[in-house]
């Protein structure tokens, strides 16, 4: 992969469910030094101040837990990608948990306005819940709604705090005020674990999903294709690569949330090389490897490292 890489380390856990994710980052450079790689000290790098010593107060917004800090996370966090890409460079973002992926697209957004932008999203989960449909709170399962600018009324269970509203709209129009994405941009890969208000979005707009049994009965590349001739009107494509798309029984439960029946490591680095040949893609991001909750000592973290190295190097 010939471009100017950036790394942007995010170690933030707060819109997880679990604590632990913001270690994820270091048990990745960790198992690139038993490795003997150099892979974190060939590339210049960013590190974005977090806010997670706020798990420790109160929590005033039960249906978008630390709703004003993650506001605040995706603020730093936007104007890091911003700036990688105002430079020319291709950020590769390594973040603690999936809430991230609202900063990470605004920072495209801020950077090119007018641009369209699509998004591959590997994952077990839609992330498309808002505080208004939410089961449990967790802001790393809402990115895509902010995103996408939508609050999912229809499907609403949460009465909604206005301080809450507040900066719920705040992170709608972070780095553009209207909405970052179209729905006929945003593709699936690997989403096998929902809740009813997600399904019924995702059915009403038509969202695409590759799930795990297509991908391998049609194979990668036709999956890719397709993907590509979905996304054909858009100037730039952002990649996000959740490790709990991975099989947790196969692989590791070192994730806050794994699920089984998903994706193998080779396949994973498959469809990340057959995305990132593609130039339109300039982002790519890593979260939610959690190593306090891995089972097998560090393995997630050296899986996840290991396709990261085969896939940018």
């Amino acid at each position: 992969m010939k471009r100017s890489i950036e790394l942007i380390k995010n170690r933030s856990d707060i819109g997880a469910g679990t604590r632990g994710a913001d270690l994820g980052i270091d048990a990745m450079e960790i198992a690139a030094i038993n490795k003997g790689s150099l892979f974190f000290k060939q590339f210049p790098h960013v590190d974005v101040p977090t806010r997670n010593e706020t798990v420790y107060e109160n929590n005033p917004s039960p249906y978008a837990k630390h709703i004003k800090e993650i506001y605040q996370q995706c603020k730093h966090l936007s104007f890091a990608v911003e700036t990688s890409l105002s430079k020319g460079s291709f950020p590769v973002v390594f973040s603690g948990d999936h809430s991230s992926g609202i900063g990470t697209v605004s920072g495209i957004s801020a950077a090119f306005p007018e641009k369209v932008i699509g998004i591959i999203w590997i994952d077990a989960h839609a992330d498309i819940h808002s505080p208004y449909t939410t089961p449990s709170g967790n802001m790393h399962g809402m990115p895509l709604a902010a995103v996408l600018g939508l609050d999912n009324l229809q499907d609403r269970i949460n009465d909604v705090d206005p301080e809450t509203q507040k900066y719920w709209e705040k992170l709608k129009a972070l780095g553009k005020s209207e909405s970052k994405l179209d729905p006929g941009h945003l593709i699936y890969f690997g989403v096998r674990d929902t809740e009813i208000p997600e399904d019924n979005l995702i059915a009403d707009l038509g969202i695409k999903n590759f799930k795990v049994d297509e991908v391998r009965q049609r194979g990668i590349q036709a999956c890719i294709d397709e993907s590509f001739s979905r996304l054909k009107d858009c100037d730039f494509i952002y990649v996000s690569f959740d490790v709990d798309s991975m099989d947790s029984d196969l692989v590791s439960e070192g994730t806050g949330t794994p699920v089984p029946k998903g994706f193998e490591p080779t396949e994973i680095i498959q469809l990340l090389d057959g995305f990132l040949i593609n130039e339109k893609v300039l982002c790519l991001e890593i979260v939610e490897v959690n190593p306090l909750l891995d089972k097998q000592g560090n393995k997630m973290a050296e899986i996840a490292f290991d396709i990261v190295e085969k896939t940018i190097v």
